[in-house]
């Protein structure tokens, strides 16, 4: 379907294909001269099975280093990480484009750019079921929605081609505690204005039946918070205010005071304070008063829920943290769910605790959380109510995105497209299809550097986490004799073995020694080749007895006569 403006096309940088890092555009026009909106621009989280050391994971913005002069508007759904937090990390590359948002997403937004030094956010507050324009041809309805985050929005994008709604993360909890219920008026009323497209939340696509509500947890809170004996920790998603208050107002309930640990939770209350959004958070103890209060009369709300290494929560089991101590008798609730990749530090974190006397208590074993994301039966509500020509399944690994367009064509929706990150899809309700593939792919913030996935730094660190590392520095004359014996150093490797004649370190040095005595004047004649035979030297040592084929790295220090 297209019109004076063009075909309408839809085109996922960061989301589909995977859970968390959402980026995804929407595309009115010809190619050549195509205009653009972009709803999200997330992070994802790094791992040390594939990233080690690095935290954060941003989406490859490199398709839109040519379009970014045509990049209309950034339209935020809610404000978390894997929605928002990519934003002040990729601003330069972005064009400056006004920033879309409610309340509480535009206030979060705007304390990013205020500690990245990046000035004054361009934010357009955006009310409700107000239809604003965000560039040529795009006008963006918010359709309040019920998630793990205040104000959240599924968007109703129109356009000349058609309508889209971009259901963001959501589920319809009809009693959420803060903030509205799930309201399907406006998707009744769009689906019977006419739907063209469909981008719904994957997430929970495997899960029969509906998703829990924030109000059945508040009896099973009090109980198992009630009937621990001394202090109580409790972790969630820092975003999840309405979960912040369930827990707090549980631990007043039941005769505690509340100690807030971890700067993103404590920035979050204010954020959902200083908007309105909340306005009954029970009283928090300072940090510094927790000396003065019995073990049995403390809870504790604190950050980590992801086994993060620098979080509250895991200085907390390393006995790191300034102010809060855990001890024998002490229990720990994990009222989140595990986000896919993270499971090893989550269970690192359980164990460590289980040392030291401290009880652990998760989701697996009483009900101290419902999930944000819709189920099977949300789904199908959302379906039957908007009913839409074409569905485009987003946010979820890819089996999620499979299973979910099957089961959209069910649940009526006329055909379905199944499109991982860089698949740019015709919106067209006669003959939806795949356009193109555009390269895109992911960026990693190193430290405060960012870090191409193919342009070697973490294929290196991996291999030298796998191999471990030689050094080995020479110095040589003006012909490339040695003129010193060779300086070894091992990192990451044995010292030493019973089977081994020698130290490892000393048998490089022995190998390195002899393979440059051996060889000819010509072989040695430059730096680089003296490089290449020590190199092949503490390799075929590090092979034959260590078994591994270490990241050697050789220094070449020529001295000459004057």
């Amino acid at each position: 379907m297209t019109s004076e403006n063009g075909p309408l096309v839809y085109l996922a940088l960061g989301g589909a294909g995977e859970i968390g890092m959402n980026c995804y555009l929407y595309g009115l026009g010809v190619a050549r001269d195509r205009r653009w909106i972009m709803v999200d621009c997330g992070i994802g989280f790094g791992d040390m099975e594939t990233a080690p050391g690095v935290e954060l994971v941003l989406p490859d913005l490199d398709f839109l280093e040519g379009e970014r002069d045509r990049l209309e508007a950034i339209v935020l759904t809610h404000a978390h990480e894997d929605h928002v937090g990519a934003i002040p990390h990729l601003w330069d590359r972005l064009g400056n484009p006004p920033i879309f948002a409610r309340p509480f997403t535009a206030e979060v937004v705007r304390r990013k750019f205020d500690e990245n030094g990046l000035g004054e956010a361009p934010l357009r507050i955006c009310a409700p079921h107000d239809r604003v324009r965000v560039g040529g041809g795009f006008s963006v309805e918010f359709l309040p929605i019920t998630h793990s985050i205040p104000e959240a929005s599924s968007l109703a994008i129109r356009t000349p081609v058609g309508t889209v709604v971009h259901t963001g993360d959501f589920k319809l909890d009809p009693e959420p505690l803060l903030g509205p219920p799930a309201d399907l008026a406006p998707f009744r009323a769009l689906g019977q204005e006419g739907v063209l497209a469909l981008a719904c939340d994957s997430t929970n696509v495997f899960l029969p039946g509906r998703s829990g509500s924030e109000m059945e947890l508040v009896a099973n809170l009090e109980r198992v918070i009630a009937a621990a004996p001394r202090a109580v920790a409790a972790t969630t998603f820092a975003s999840n205010v309405s979960r912040l208050r369930t827990l707090a107002q549980a631990a007043v309930n039941t005769g505690r005071s509340v100690v807030v640990a971890g700067r993103a939770m404590r920035r979050m209350i204010e954020v959902a304070v200083e908007t309105g959004v909340l306005t009954d958070f029970p009283t928090v103890t300072p940090e510094d008063r927790i000396d003065d209060i019995p073990a049995d009369n403390l809870f504790y709300l604190v950050t980590g829920s992801q086994g993060e290494g620098r979080a509250a929560l895991a200085r907390i089991a390393a006995g790191q943290h300034p102010t809060v101590k855990l001890r024998e008798g002490d229990t720990v609730l994990f009222s989140s769910k595990t986000i896919p990749g993270n499971e090893s530090g989550i269970y690192r974190l359980y164990n460590r605790f289980s040392e030291q006397g401290v009880r652990v208590i998760d989701a697996d074993q009483e009900r101290i959380h419902v999930s944000g994301h819709a189920r099977q039966e949300d789904l199908r509500v959302i379906y039957e109510l908007v009913k839409p020509k074409v569905a485009v399944p987003m946010h979820g690994e890819h089996r999620h995105l499979v299973e979910h367009a099957r089961l959209a064509r069910e649940w009526g929706a006329g055909m379905s497209v199944v499109a991982p990150n860089g698949t740019l899809v015709r919106l067209d309700g006669n003959d939806p299809g795949i356009e193109e593939h555009v390269e895109t792919g992911r960026v990693y913030l190193d430290g405060s550097v960012r870090v191409g996935a193919l342009d070697g730094v973490i294929r290196e660190r991996l291999k030298l986490a796998r191999e471990g590392a030689v050094f080995v520095a020479l110095v040589v004359d003006e012909v490339g004799e040695l003129l010193a014996d060779p300086q070894v150093k091992c990192l990451g490797a044995p010292e030493d073995d019973e089977a081994w004649k020698a130290p490892l370190d000393e048998m490089i040095a022995t190998a390195v020694d002899d393979a440059i005595e051996g060889a000819s004047p010509k072989q040695k004649r430059t730096e680089a080749a003296i490089e290449e035979l020590a190199t092949r030297a503490a390799r075929r040592v590090t092979s034959k007895f260590w078994g591994k084929r270490a990241v050697v790295t050789v220094l070449v220090t020529r001295l000459e006569e004057e």
